[in-house]
């Protein structure tokens, strides 16, 4: 099956994008017009796999599995003789979320959700075969859900021989053909290494690993004794499976959690950094005039998709991936778009998918496009006109400032940024 393209139909979903591809499948963003809802879409690529058996076999599976930490199937059938599963729309993987700075707090937070997802996989003797970070989708709210049980492997008195994996992440019995509940314990200790330390071990996996100075400087040594149990090269040492595992994990964190409130008890709880009061500050003044309701991908700082830089840390395009305020994607950059839109107003993106020619009025709109022939209605900080796509050229004023880019003219917090979140240009601080 050859790509979709953006807004194409298939069934009663409108494509938005395509979020992965792989060997096997493409994923996709796309829109159901019937419960007017965003979702996610499997699709096989049936070029390259002859037959839907390993897709039926993840639905299945995943069916099986109801906990707020696994993603949940929302409906699998055939749309035009091909395969298509439905699944909630998540922000971005965890393998995204692993490139980007992340506090030790939330860091923890996530591996306790990971753990309790696999936990309950092996508590209905399902071996997942494929654990890694882009298997774990990441939702708003930090919410964190296991996928993809396509390799999964259900536990019986024999286990089918399988060395089906992401070779990075594989276990070296399972790499053998003989996967086990402790080959799942081996993947995600990986998975929490890189986390921590941002390094991910290779063979031949002796300890000190690569990056175990940078885990060493974040965790405590329980917590690194913890992930060596689980990254040892012999199943027998580490955990049973990943209900002990968990059960490790939780014990840490109530010593963790007590250390924490007796050194509550002798004043040494801290308040809010000076960036995140900052950042407070902006949004008050802010907010509503620039549509601040994303985080830039690097720092969190607040932004929005209009951005074409971080003006806290310069990042490039840094709310891609976020929810947006739109009820469409552009391929190309990822930022919203209007169904009636002809062309992608941020990044000069080509034209989509005819789907309507009604307009939508917008409280945004608050300018008209310069050309004569078109003066379709603009959103402020737009680059081009959706309509007939020529560039803006008058500068557009932020207000409440009186501060301008010196580079690119418009207008800039002064006050706040590092960036100018238009073209890039390093604020001066006069």
């Amino acid at each position: 099956m050859s790509s979709l393209r953006a807004r194409q139909k298939i069934g009663k979903y409108r494509i938005v994008g395509r979020i992965a591809s792989g060997p096997l499948a493409d994923v996709y963003s796309a829109f159901d017009t019937i419960h007017r809802e965003r979702v996610a879409l499997k699709i096989p690529r049936t070029s390259a796999y002859a037959g839907d058996e390993e897709f039926l076999h993840e639905v299945q599976v995943a069916r099986k599995l109801q906990h707020p930490n696994i993603l949940s199937i929302i409906n699998a059938m055939y749309i035009d003789d091909h395969f298509v599963i439905a699944m909630d729309l998540g922000v971005e993987s965890l393998a995204d979320r692993i490139e980007r700075r992340i506090s030790t707090a939330r860091a923890m937070d996530l591996a306790g959700q990971a753990l309790a997802a696999l936990s309950h996989a092996h508590e209905h003797r399902v071996i997942h075969c494929d654990i890694k970070p882009e298997n774990f989708i990441l939702f708003p709210g930090d919410r964190l859900k296991l996928t993809d049980f396509g390799f999964a492997k259900i536990s019986l008195r024999t286990l089918k021989a399988s060395g089906s994996g992401t070779i990075d992440y594989i276990a070296p019995e399972q790499a053998m053909g003989r996967p086990k509940f402790q080959s799942d314990v081996f993947s995600l200790g990986l998975v929490f290494y890189r986390l921590f330390s941002g390094k991910l071990p290779e063979w031949p996996f002796e300890w000190p690993l690569e990056g175990h100075d940078r885990l060493n400087a974040r965790v405590r040594p329980e917590f690194t004794e913890f992930l060596r149990n689980a990254i040892q090269l012999d199943p027998k040492k580490r955990y049973r499976d990943a209900v002990q595992m968990q059960a490790a994990f939780e014990a840490l964190g109530g010593q963790a959690r007590r250390q924490k409130r007796a050194r509550a008890r002798n004043g040494s709880a801290r308040g809010p950094s000076w960036r995140q009061l900052q950042w407070r500050e902006f949004q008050r003044k802010y907010r509503k005039e620039l549509h601040t309701t994303q985080q830039c991908r690097r720092c969190e700082g607040p932004v929005s998709e209009s951005m074409q830089a971080c003006p806290w840390c310069g990042f490039d395009n840094p709310a891609r991936g976020s929810e947006s305020l739109f009820a469409a994607t552009c391929p190309r950059c990822e930022r919203g778009v209007k169904n009636d839109w002809d062309y992608c107003a941020w990044c000069y993106g080509p034209g989509f998918v005819e789907e309507t020619t009604r307009r939508y009025p917008d409280k945004r709109y608050t300018a008209k496009c310069a050309n004569r022939k078109c003066r379709g209605p603009l959103i402020p900080f737009m680059r081009y006109c959706p309509w007939c796509r020529t560039k803006v050229k008058k500068p557009w004023k932020l207000t409440g400032s009186r501060h301008r880019c010196k580079a690119c003219n418009w207008g800039i917090a002064r006050e706040f940024w590092n960036y100018c979140a238009w073209c890039r240009e390093p604020v001066r601080h006069e």
